[in-house]
């Protein structure tokens, strides 16, 4: 992977990301830990390099000018996507990163270990099951099941002030016909990636009231 450092920051230049080398650095970190846990664990289905910076990484950074507030959850975060990687780029937001599978949860906290992220917190847990002191302001979900599933799971997490924005491939319509009544849609966002040939869709909703 750090064979592949000027593909990442030729990618992160073409998508207008301006960040530090140190963080660069922690992005490939992070990925090549990813791979070598995943050579045992099985973590991801991704093995090839750019296709990781592609489907990972940036993939996880589109969403980041939608983040609301500062404290963040990313539920059913997996390998800690997008979780880690917005973490990295806004060390002045707090990220709980949130899984039901224990050996997920053990390679995150390695990840925050190596990477020395002070703004990162793991909870091994069901998102329902998880009950926070306080309430989050954004609710981030990446392949998480349907949007009325999401909604449902973790409207516990956050007051009537937090958004819920769920990253989608393909524009959802027929789940956002769907959504359980209390909640609304406040903006779909077409994420353009340079580089990855893919739909992306982040839905950003609230509840009502």
């Amino acid at each position: 992977m750090l064979n592949h450092s000027s593909f990442l920051h030729r990618m992160l230049l073409d998508n207008h990301y301006d960040v530090s080398v140190s963080v660069e650095e922690k992005f490939i970190q992070y990925l090549d830990l990813l791979a070598r846990w995943t050579k045992v664990f099985n973590l991801t289905r991704i093995r090839d390099p750019k296709e990781m910076i592609l489907l990972h990484l940036l993939d996880s950074l589109a969403i980041h000018p939608y983040l609301h507030g500062t404290r963040i959850i990313d539920v059913g975060t997996g390998a800690g996507l997008p979780g880690i990687p917005l973490a990295l780029m806004h060390p002045e937001k707090m990220f709980v990163l949130i899984d039901s599978n224990s050996k997920k949860t053990r390679f995150l906290t390695q990840a925050i270990h190596t990477l020395n992220l002070t703004n990162v917190e793991i909870i091994h847990s069901r998102c329902e099951d998880f009950r926070p002191e306080l309430p989050f302001d954004s609710i981030v979900s990446r392949a998480f099941a349907s949007l009325r599933v999401m909604l449902e799971a973790t409207q516990h997490l956050t007051d009537q002030h937090g958004r819920f924005l769920a990253m989608k491939g393909m524009y959802p319509e027929q789940e956002i016909q769907a959504l359980p009544q209390g909640f609304k849609v406040l903006a779909t966002h077409n994420l353009v990636i340079h580089g990855l040939d893919a739909k992306r869709h982040l839905v950003c909703l609230a509840k009502e009231g």
